[in-house]
C-alpha cells in the first residue's frame, strides 16, 4: 500500500530524472553542434590558414567530442532504465553523479571555445587585398 510519502518521494524521483534527461538532451546536441563547427573549421583551415598542427587539434578535439557524446549516450541509457525500472531513492549521490557529468561538458565545452578564438586569432592575421 502507498502511502501520500511515497507518492511524493517517487514523484519527486520521476521529476529530478526527466530534469537531468532534459538536461543531458541539451548537452548532446551543443556537443553535436561544436562536432559540425569543427568540420567547418577544418574547410576553413584548409583554405586559408594552412597550418600543419590545426588539423590534429581539430581531429583530437573532434575525437574526444565524440567519445564525450558515447559517454553521455551511455548515461542516457542509465536514467532511462532508472526511469523506468528504479525504484531508489534520488539522492545527493546521484545529484554528485550528474554533477561530474556537467563538468565534463562544460570542459568539452570551454576546450572547444578555446579552440576557436585560437583559430579566429590566426585569421585575423589575414588581410584583403
Amino acid at each position: 500500500m502507498n502511502t501520500v510519502s511515497d507518492v511524493k518521494i517517487e514523484s519527486h524521483r520521476r521529476l529530478c530524472i526527466v530534469k537531468d534527461l532534459n538536461e543531458l538532451s541539451h548537452w548532446m546536441t551543443m556537443l553535436e553542434w561544436a562536432i559540425k563547427e569543427l568540420d567547418h573549421l577544418c574547410i576553413i583551415e584548409k583554405q586559408l590558414v594552412k597550418n600543419a598542427s590545426i588539423p590534429n587539434k581539430i581531429h583530437g578535439l573532434r575525437r574526444k567530442i565524440i567519445l564525450s557524446t558515447a559517454h553521455f549516450c551511455k548515461y542516457e541509457q542509465e536514467l532511462n532504465t532508472e526511469l523506468d525500472y528504479g525504484k531508489t531513492e534520488y539522492n545527493i549521490s546521484k545529484a554528485k553523479v550528474h554533477e561530474v557529468k556537467r563538468q565534463h561538458y562544460l570542459a568539452c565545452l570551454n576546450e572547444h571555445e578555446h579552440f576557436k578564438i585560437t583559430l579566429y586569432g590566426m585569421l585575423e592575421k589575414f588581410q584583403r587585398k
